[in-house]
């Protein structure tokens, strides 16, 4: 199922659909992939790409996010 075809679809769901829709993708804050995440970046894993996205912000190589 395409992105596209999931969007049609949440269009038709009813308010209590939605609402269930909701609880589901925000029951997934804080799953595995977060944890994880969270764990590196404590860990320093991920300060080469603040550093990169520092050093691009003050070169003004950054484009405005849409």
């Amino acid at each position: 199922m395409s992105i596209t075809e999931i969007k049609s679809a949440i269009d038709h769901l009813s308010p209590e659909e939605r609402a269930e829709l909701n609880r589901l993708l925000y029951g997934w804050e804080n799953d595995a992939w977060d944890k994880q995440m969270q764990a590196d970046a404590e860990a320093g894993k991920l300060d080469h790409l603040v550093q990169h996205a520092e050093a691009e912000a003050k070169a003004g190589k950054l484009k405005q996010f849409p």
